[in-house]
């Protein structure tokens, strides 16, 4: 009876120590799911009335330049942060790069491209840029002082400012056919449409 009663406790503790890591792993998995969630309401999203903070970046050929100055005449703005070793980044410059003329004669937006290379890569960024013939303002920021500011902490993430320089929307990251939603999201601010509605 004795070893019945020890070989049932020993099966309960068994049970009871598999229930509780059973336990674990379904709360960690409820909190990853929710975390992705979060992640993914932020990739895209609208920023209500937020102003440009004011920071020093470079030029790419190394002039220091105040965000205060990016201005578009009261039209659209793009604001893209991106870096030479990010492949998502180079896709998605290069993608909209393909339509950008007809985004600015339909439009008037300009796009201010943001490179988020330090000091031991910004040299990189004038030959790869001149290389891929990006007709963009670009600049470097090599201290990640406009970077901290603008809360980004992977690239590419890109904003979409209003004409009075307010940012209205922003997106994380790139997969094909983003750079067709940026666009539906620069015509909707230049009409002054909710950029909640439908197309």
């Amino acid at each position: 009876m004795t070893n019945h009663g020890a070989y049932i406790g020993r099966l309960s503790f068994i049970c009871t120590k598999y229930l509780l890591k059973s336990m674990k792993i379904a709360v960690s998995t409820l909190l990853l799911l929710g975390f992705i969630g979060i992640t993914t309401s932020l990739q895209a999203q609208e920023s209500k009335g937020r102003t440009l903070p004011v920071v020093t970046v470079k030029t790419i050929t190394g002039e220091n330049f105040s965000t205060e100055k990016f201005s578009n005449d009261g039209k659209p703005m793009i604001i893209d942060f991106w870096a030479t070793w990010c492949k998502p980044c180079i896709e998605e410059l290069n993608a909209i790069n393909e339509e950008y003329s007809t985004w600015q004669k339909e439009t008037g937006v300009k796009l201010i491209a943001i490179s988020v290379d330090d000091a031991r890569t910004m040299n990189r960024v004038a030959p790869f840029v001149n290389g891929k013939g990006w007709p963009y303002e670009n600049y470097v920021d090599p201290n990640g002082d406009f970077k901290r500011a603008m809360n980004v902490n992977m690239p590419p993430h890109t904003f979409v400012l209003n004409g009075k320089g307010e940012i209205v929307w922003q997106h994380v990251g790139f997969t094909e056919g983003n750079q067709d939603e940026l666009y539906e999201v620069v015509k909707k601010v230049l009409e002054g449409k909710p950029i909640g509605d439908s197309k």
